[in-house]
């Protein structure tokens, strides 16, 4: 296989407002995992960037929880189904599938010895189950609410009990196994978000919308306390954790803010402020060794750090959308990958170490659709949102000044020395100089798609629906519908990719004569970039390959299945002439190396 996978930068969790986030832990505490999308995501909890992403789900997951041996991971999704599948292997084979409940799973819950399984959701005919985790068989039933169940876990010592906390405002108590239920737990007068036992079973938690904690004896199930005195938080609460010791527990809300608890007390030790924005809400966290995670509305991911409550050691970002574009650029040695997404949001990462952060300021406001980087040391990007931005790279902010205006919606931008930059807007072509417009074409007589602009700024190069235009008034007929193009670095060749499943590359020192046509995707390619040794370029289709190409030899092409499992290829970019970087509506970012 002359590719390799060389990194993975994984999406952010996917987030809902006003829905709690489940993140689970590994119980020998060197990762966790979230969802997101199609997609199981597990993390290495002190290096982020170490990432392994599991795609065998064919409905969105909304949650997964590793089993008590580490050995396991059980994930259920949006149609009820749960799998459970082997952590140890790279391939994570599946051991088992079942649909316990025939609706969204909410919750998982694993008893000790990895052998039961509890599943709460919002099913049609009952709303929970527990079963045996090789057969499938019943081993008590999840009863006596009215409403979906938002959370379930199992005290993880003998005996066994099962607790459930539900949209009915109630909690639930059950003895086991086989689990039968026991009593109500009436406290909460709004919905309740979680419930959890703490790790030696002598207590167990539950958090609501009205902002309060209620502390329950393990074993039987009777209220010993509530924290906070009449409310834990100002907002709802959407995740607990305990502490290992089971002495403390954190708390996530929808105030922006997580608790730190000392539960034998019942008062706050420490408030961590997150925020003022509404996407700084906190709907999930996670107390595991030394870590203290909570996750944002936003999808970043913060380690809180105790002793300065207001600043969290770090913020893991990235995209929790569909990534749409990406570009690479070199900045004072290193290497930075840009990325742009459905929602507007712009990333940059240390193509190294996978460090990432995001732009400072307001910028786009709808979906990016294409970026490159100018000879200005100057991001360009063009999105929904009708503008062109210009970013500088080395202040990492939006600047409001660097924003052009478009009268319709902008595809494709180009840029080329001397301050050129092109773009493709709905029915109109803009070329701009230093970020003003020096003039339009309209009345095309075709639908242009993408437009590139040679190295040497003399020519650029119009494709679209029906032909090629070039500014001679010269027309190249396509074999289709241009859907991406690109001169080489070098300027001596441009290549287009089209809806017929054609890749050509045309001469341009030869008055842009055919030099070959590339064959080989199945479905229509949709993104294109070229090596930075103008020999080779990649090209990546709907049918989720990816192709590298030999520009002298169509035959001599290195084929990639399967580069992002459940999605096709949204973006490409190389780092250099042995490395390519892929990107698609997962979210994720990946790195390859190419070998000859």
């Amino acid at each position: 296989m002359p590719l390799e996978l060389k990194h993975v930068f994984a999406s952010l969790p996917q987030m809902e407002r006003g829905v709690a986030k489940v993140i689970g832990g590994d119980p020998k505490g060197n990762n966790f995992l979230y969802t997101n999308g199609k997609c199981v995501i597990i993390r290495n909890i002190e290096n982020p960037a170490i990432a392994d992403i599991y795609t065998e789900h064919a409905h969105q997951v909304t949650v997964a929880k590793y089993a008590p041996s580490g050995f396991y991971i059980a994930s259920g999704d949006a149609s009820g189904k749960i799998r459970i599948w082997d952590t140890t292997q790279k391939e994570h084979l599946l051991k088992y599938e079942y649909t316990p409940i025939s609706g969204r799973v909410k919750d998982i819950a694993w008893t000790e010895d990895s052998k039961r399984i509890a599943v709460v959701g919002d099913g049609r005919e009952k709303f929970g189950a527990v079963f045996l985790w090789d057969s499938g068989s019943s081993v008590g039933e999840v009863s006596g609410h009215s409403k979906l169940i938002n959370s379930v876990d199992i005290r993880q010592k003998r005996p066994y009990r099962l607790a459930a906390a539900s949209d009915d405002t109630c909690g639930s108590f059950f003895e086991g196994p086989p689990f039968k239920f026991k009593f109500t737990l009436r406290d909460h007068s709004q919905f309740v978000n979680c419930v959890r036992f703490s790790p030696d079973g002598s207590r167990f938690a539950t958090a609501g919308a009205d902002g309060q904690i209620f502390v329950y004896d393990g074993t039987n199930g009777e209220r010993v306390s509530s924290l906070g005195g009449e409310k834990a938080h100002k907002g709802g609460i959407y995740a607990i954790s305990w502490s290992p010791d089971s002495s403390q527990l954190i708390s996530a809300s929808g105030d922006k803010t997580v608790k730190l608890w000392d539960v034998g007390a019942g008062t706050a030790v420490t408030t961590f402020n997150l925020g003022t924005e509404v996407t700084d809400q906190q709907l999930g966290c996670l107390w595991q060794n030394d870590h203290l995670l909570s996750i944002s509305l936003s999808g970043f991911i913060n380690y809180l750090d105790k002793n300065n409550p207001d600043r969290p050691i770090r913020t893991i970002k990235g995209h929790s959308k569909s990534i749409q574009c990406l570009t690479v650029h070199k900045n004072e040695g290193r290497t930075y990958i840009y990325s742009g997404s459905h929602d507007g949001h712009i990333n940059y990462w240390d193509a190294e170490t996978g460090e990432n952060d995001c732009f400072s300021g307001k910028g786009h406001s709808n979906q990016v659709s294409k970026m490159v980087t100018d000879n200005d040391n100057e991001l360009v990007t063009c999105s929904m949102d009708d503008t062109l931005r210009y970013i500088n790279i080395g202040k990492k902010e939006y600047s409001a000044s660097d924003v052009v205006k478009m009268d319709f919606q902008p595809k494709s931008v180009s840029a080329a020395a001397g301050g050129l930059s092109l773009a493709v807007c709905i029915g109109q072509v803009v070329l701009l100089k230093d970020k003003k417009k020096v003039f339009t074409l309209d009345n095309l007589g075709y639908e242009p798609e993408v437009g590139v602009i040679h190295p040497g700024g003399s020519t650029a190069a119009v494709g679209g629906a029906g032909n090629t235009l070039k500014d001679e008034g010269k027309t190249m007929e396509a074999k289709g519908a241009i859907t991406d193009m690109a001169y080489s670095n070098d300027g001596a060749y441009l290549a287009t990719i089209d809806d017929k499943k054609v890749a050509t590359v045309f001469i341009v020192a030869d008055g842009y004569s055919v030099k070959n046509e590339f064959y080989g995707h199945h479905a229509k390619p949709v993104t294109m970039a070229w090596s930075p040794d103008n020999e080779h370029f990649a090209t990546g289709g709907m049918d989720m390959m990816v192709f590298i190409w030999t520009v002298n030899d169509p035959d001599k092409r290195i084929k990639l299945p399967d580069a992002h499992r459940l999605h096709h290829v949204s973006g490409l970019a190389w780092i250099d002439e042995h490395t390519v970087v892929t990107t698609s509506h997962d979210g994720s970012i990946k790195q390859w190396t190419v070998s000859e």
